[in-house]
């Protein structure tokens, strides 16, 4: 029943990319940014990774597939790439670059943030691409179950827009004494989270 897909893949997708629980990564990686670049940021990160969901239904498999590309070998990369965003919002060499920033390069910056970590590996994640690829193979190349995957996929995207839009005006409020506590507390656990998924992908790799 496609009725039965739709709540599948809305409860699957809502639970593994957690739109609530990026909000203060989200709050962590764009401090000191003027709320117009956080919406820019947070608009081009829905759209990224709604474009990386949609492609992984259509094509994941075969493309992972046709470059010999592994699940644990993209979760143990993208682990290792989020690592090094996590120990600069420790250490704040974050905080540091940015102030030192010209006006004319905040475009490129927000470029940046949106595309990585984002929407990769934090929105549209091995977890994400995994089970946007898996919902397709459950469609069986109906139509209509196509359909409505994509539809989920860009409502789950379009809910992680208005969680992040809704943090700006928070972070606001807390200051910026609270948002620099904040980013060091949220870089260490983003810490934790890059080195599970190098755990996670070396564990799926053995295990292969």
């Amino acid at each position: 029943m496609s009725s039965e897909f739709l709540i599948s893949a809305l409860v699957t997708l809502f639970v593994v990319v957690d739109p609530i629980g990026l909000v203060p990564v989200f709050v962590g990686i764009t401090h000191g940014m003027p709320t117009a670049a956080r919406l820019s940021v947070a608009t081009r990160a829905a759209i990224i990774a709604a474009l990386i969901l949609a492609g992984s239904a259509l094509i994941g498999d075969w493309l992972l597939r046709t470059l010999s590309i592994t699940l644990p070998a993209f979760r143990i990369a993208g682990g290792l790439l989020l690592f090094s965003i996590a120990s600069e919002m420790v250490f704040g060499v974050r905080i540091g670059r940015q102030t030192q920033q010209a006006e004319e390069a905040l475009e490129e910056r927000v470029r940046n943030i949106a595309a990585f970590p984002l929407a990769i590996p934090l929105m549209a994640g091995p977890g994400a691409i995994t089970a946007s690829v898996l919902l397709s193979g459950r469609a069986d190349h109906d139509p209509m179950r196509i359909g409505i995957l994509l539809g989920v996929i860009m409502l789950v995207c379009a809910v992680c827009w208005a969680c992040f839009a809704a943090a700006a005006p928070i972070a606001k409020i807390i200051g910026t004494t609270g948002n620099t506590v904040v980013q060091r507390l949220l870089g260490v656990v983003l810490a934790a989270l890059a080195v599970q998924y190098v755990i996670d992908g070396a564990r799926a790799a053995l295990a292969g």
